[in-house]
């Protein structure tokens, strides 16, 4: 029997003798929306209540909740581990692997979940060789066999499953099927912890195989093929495209936009950022969006203004590329357009206003007798609450410049940006990203983004990130100290 013919009538046969009803892949859960039923089936501490695959193995019947039989389980590792038998090629294992990527492909969301279960726990380092190896490591230290048993322990700490991913990488379509099967699984691992080990190595491997230096840095324009434009309308995640009419605005001639792009997922941007080039530091986000305003005269353009910067793939949450593409585009505008000289970011706040709901007590105990009176004055109660203070900011887009209440909401968008960290980071998610990368809190913008989603997040605040080109090392090692870098405004209004 040929290894094709093999492989096709184990599929066929572990489909065959499966319980549940098959769905097409596109009908599974989106990954964003967590499964109900693992949801149910999970302890409150997030441990998952079900027998381990060890038990499922040796077992004869099939419990209520689980999708796959013992017997049909036992058959499913079979499959799995004949993928990575040494005996067979590179080759015939990415074979077998597409195998089974077929077979996931039509099965339910449960039965892949007992899949990523084998996964995560059958194909293990062996402990007692990790604990032979780490000993004589340990015994070698200081002698002339250290390097050599170094080697050995590293190898013995590797586990199978390494190798398993790797075969499924072998085969066109296998990255792909990989970086998508972790987007089904990451809803799961708060329920169940079991398969945390499974997407540990999986984001280990993804760090390696989405290495800036394998990524390409490509141009998207209106000139681009239909199919690309669509993935921008899709995957935007900062200010929704909204038409066409849109896109083709944000893709104009006085705006850039770029992606990095893997070579095995040629036709999906895996993080993109879109830029305009003004002739100074964008206050709002409206204007960027007029759909009707002309393009800006690219020979007075001396800022670039980063605007938005969105991720892709859910599946690779976790490897870090978005700080190599500020820097390749800085280079690549730099080099077309010479007479640039601000690089800046105009960002949402997303966290803001969630954290002031819990801080606000706080931040008004930090006022002094004139301020405090200033605010009870100006929200019709004194001594002002966090309830009066916080009723008062809803109505953040109809307040005064001169407000008491304008002044305090910034003070605090100050105190949150400037100085609230979360184990020495900031506890905003997107200027741990940009401070991270050596930008400095530069200014914030009253009614910057007026929308309902921007006055839900930050009540109507955005704010720019400065890169200095100069001063980004700087930045870094400030922030290493538990400093945030932030302008003479930004510090004016702590």
């Amino acid at each position: 029997m040929s290894a094709a013919d093999w492989l096709n009538r184990s599929v066929s046969r572990l489909a065959g003798e499966k319980k549940a009803p098959k769905v097409p892949a596109a009908q599974a859960v989106n990954a964003q929306t967590a499964p109900k039923k693992i949801v149910t089936e999970a302890s409150p501490d997030g441990a998952g209540t079900g027998r381990s695959t060890r038990e499922r193995l040796k077992a004869t019947l099939r419990h209520k909740e689980e999708a796959l039989s013992p017997r049909v389980l036992r058959r499913t590792l079979e499959e799995l581990k004949a993928i990575v038998d040494p005996q067979v090629s590179e080759v015939e294992g990415g074979r077998r692997a597409k195998g089974v990527a077929g077979w996931y492909a039509g099965a339910t969301l449960d039965e892949r979940r007992d899949m990523w279960l084998l996964m995560s726990e059958q194909f293990v380092a062996d402990a007692h060789k990790v604990k032979l190896a780490q000993a004589q490591f340990a015994a070698a230290v200081g002698t002339p066999d250290e390097a050599v048993a170094e080697v050995r322990y590293r190898r013995a700490t590797v586990s199978p499953r390494r190798r398993l991913l790797q075969r499924f990488s072998a085969f066109p379509e296998g990255i792909r099927f990989l970086v998508d099967m972790r987007a089904d699984m990451l809803p799961y691992l708060k329920a169940d912890k079991r398969l945390q080990a499974l997407d540990v190595e999986m984001e280990y491997m993804f760090s390696t195989w989405f290495d800036v230096g394998f990524l390409d840095l490509r141009r998207i324009s209106w000139d681009s093929p239909a199919s690309l434009i669509e993935k921008l309308i899709k995957y935007e995640a900062v200010h929704d495209i909204k038409s066409w009419a849109d896109v083709k605005n944000r893709l104009d001639s006085d705006r850039r936009c770029y992606g990095f792009f893997h070579p095995r997922l040629p036709d999906d941007p895996l993080i993109f950022v879109e830029v305009a080039l003004i002739d100074t530091m964008a206050q709002g986000i409206t204007p960027l969006l007029d759909e009707s305003a002309d393009a800006a005269d690219l020979n007075k353009a001396t800022t670039a203004i980063f605007y938005s910067i969105s991720n892709t793939q859910l599946g690779l949450r976790g490897v870090s590329f978005g700080d190599s593409l500020i820097k390749r585009v800085v280079e690549t505008l730099k080099e077309e357009f010479p007479r640039l000289k601000t690089f800046a970011t105009l960002s949402p706040i997303p966290g803001f206003r969630s954290w002031l709901g819990k801080h606000a007590t706080a931040m008004l105990e930090k006022l002094d007798d004139k301020a405090r009176a200033a605010l009870g004055r100006a929200v019709g109660f004194e001594p002002p609450t966090a309830g009066h203070f916080l009723r008062a900011a809803d109505d953040a887009l109809n307040l005064a410049e001169k407000s008491p209440v304008r002044l305090m909401l910034l003070q605090c968008a100050a105190h949150y940006l400037g100085q609230a960290l979360e184990e020495g980071k900031p506890i905003d998610p997107v200027a741990r990203f940009h401070l991270g990368n050596g930008a400095r809190v530069e200014r914030l913008n009253w009614a910057g983004d007026p929308s309902p989603k921007g006055l839900k997040q930050s009540y109507g605040l955005m704010v720019n990130y400065l890169y200095d080109l100069k001063r980004l090392d700087k930045h870094r090692a400030l922030l290493a100290q538990g400093k945030i870098p932030v302008s003479s405004s930004i510090g004016d209004l702590l």
